[in-house]
């Protein structure tokens, strides 16, 4: 019988180079742990009485569950004794949280949203969790300054899905790798070795309700995705939305696609939705070393350098072919190349035609 790799296993094999790279498996040890209690507590659903609506809204404005806060909790918890961290920054909250002075601090950062998409467990729909793991340089405590870096500084990311089956998805520098957990022995076991996403792809995950709201490259690639076999793409797109980021995205990577959450003009003060410390880089570390693109349309996510702590982003990742694409779009409609939109007053059937 073949001999199963564990995520200690794993790890060891991949990180056993020095001090620094055993502190960093050490530290996923610890986000593994947190991710099986949080995955407890959210198979429960109903029955744990922590799907109830907290009194008072986080910094964004957004309302929060019992179960984001004991999600946040858990993964604190599992983290800030090891030793390996330094300061940690969780989604909803507004400061970092500093190691108390009684534990080791060591070289690296923890950035994570504990519950995305917890609106959805009212429906007993998948959630999930997103982390990413930075380096630390400085020597004393960390300050904010120290946590805006560029998604190509990240050491590690990944994300859980709590689904029909609990799945860790991670990448350390070495491809991305899926492990699911085994409750019966409490082991992630890895099942999902080298992931890598198609080139092509006929399915799109996108929030169609904001559609009158989208910039005009990302409506020009919906429609044309939309036309079907009758369009310029001749052939038929697959639209999915699961109103969770890592329930979308898992699916890109599983089976191909493009996931996008643009800006839209909805909030025009806004310039997008996701989170760029806390999601959007951890999840275009994951893509992107599964072979496939993340972008915000106009630049790549691994090239921006975080200027606040709770910065917003607007995201389009997947499959490479269509992410290159977009951007295609998107740089033609800058350019005024586009001519679907161009300016009415001067196409060929405009005010000032002959």
């Amino acid at each position: 019988m073949e001999r199963q790799t564990t995520l200690s296993k794993f790890l060891i094999l991949h990180l056993s180079q020095g001090k620094a790279e055993s502190d960093l498996a050490a530290l996923l040890i610890d986000v593994a742990a947190a991710i099986k209690k949080i995955s407890a507590i959210t198979s429960k659903g109903s029955l744990s009485g922590y799907l109830t609506e907290l009194p008072a809204k986080n910094l964004h404005g957004e309302t929060q569950k019992k179960l984001d806060e004991l999600s946040n909790q858990a993964m604190i918890e599992a983290c800030e004794s090891g030793g390996q961290i330094a300061g940690i920054i969780s989604d909803g909250v507004e400061s970092p949280y500093e190691i108390p002075d009684s534990f080791l601090r060591g070289q690296y950062l923890l950035a994570f949203n504990p519950i995305d998409g917890s609106s959805n467990t009212d429906m007993n729909v998948s959630v999930g969790t997103i982390f990413s793991v930075l380096k630390f340089t400085g020597k004393n405590k960390p300050e904010i300054q120290d946590f805006l870096q560029a998604s190509q500084l990240q050491i590690a990311a990944g994300y859980a899905v709590y689904g029909p089956a609990t799945m860790l998805v991670i990448t350390v520098g070495c491809g991305t790798h899926g492990f699911t957990l085994d409750k019966e022995v409490g082991n992630f076991v890895l099942t999902h070795p080298d992931i890598h996403i198609p080139r092509e792809t006929n399915e799109i995950a996108i929030n169609s309700s904001h559609e009158l709201f989208w910039e005009p490259p990302v409506q020009r690639y919906i429609n044309e995705c939309k036309s079907g076999l009758s369009g310029n793409r001749k052939k038929e797109f697959n639209m999915r939305w699961g109103a969770s980021n890592v329930t979308d995205v898992h699916r890109v990577l599983m089976r191909g696609g493009v996931f996008m959450y643009p800006k839209d003009s909805k909030e025009p003060l806004k310039p997008g939705h996701l989170r760029l410390l806390s999601e959007a880089q951890p999840l275009s570390m994951v893509v992107t070393q599964a072979g496939g693109l993340a972008s915000t349309g106009r630049q790549r996510i691994s090239a921006i350098k975080a200027t606040t702590l709770h910065q917003r982003v607007s995201v389009i990742l997947g499959s490479t072919e269509e992410v290159d694409r977009i951007e295609r779009f998107h740089q033609e409609y800058d350019q005024g190349t586009d001519t679907e939109f161009a300016s009415p007053l001067f196409m060929e059937r405009s005010l000032f035609r002959d």
